[in-house]
């Protein structure tokens, strides 16, 4: 696993900040993993990351469809596996197909299936703080996919213009 960044947020809007911060720093084909507890901010990271990415429809928790496909600059690939049982489930997603030059996939509880990830990911933790809406996002390179931008990533400007509202 590659280098530890922690970036502290206090309100869904400065999450979404984030996540459109990092939004420069993604490839086609590239693998976002976000694991955090229920209410942690992992659609919300997601929604920023699909807006800065070109994505004009909401995005929602695709926790009852398991996955919903976004088009924008790149497609963005939103998947949720709180609901599957067996990892054989994992394969019936196609998850290899998703991660083609034209897209990237943000997986929702992919810690629980780590095992059955293809090649480097980005893995962000979302962890809970004392306040109602703090959190901690914990960014951690696993495998080669995002070796290369470590450095990008723990410089990101998290700055949240306008008081860090939704986007």
């Amino acid at each position: 696993m590659g280098a530890l960044t922690v970036i502290a947020t206090h309100s869904a809007g400065q999450t979404m900040a984030v996540a459109r911060s990092l939004a420069g720093s993604v490839r086609a084909g590239d693998l976002i993993v976000l694991c955090g507890d229920l209410g942690a901010g992992k659609t919300a990271f997601t929604q920023g990351l699909g807006r800065a990415l070109g994505v004009t429809t909401p995005i929602t928790s695709p926790t009852f469809t398991l996955a919903n496909r976004y088009e924008g600059d790149l497609v963005v690939n939103h998947i949720d596996v709180y609901r599957l049982v067996h990892i054989d489930e994992v394969r019936d997603l196609g998850l290899h197909e998703l991660l083609d030059d034209r897209s990237v996939t943000v997986i929702e509880w992919g810690d629980a299936i780590a095992g059955a990830l293809p090649g480097g990911y980005l893995e962000i933790r979302m962890v809970l703080g004392d306040g109602p809406d703090d959190r901690f996002l914990e960014f951690r390179t696993v495998g080669d996919g995002w070796a290369d931008r470590e450095a990008t990533v723990a410089a990101m400007d998290v700055s949240t213009p306008g008081g860090g509202e939704p986007c």
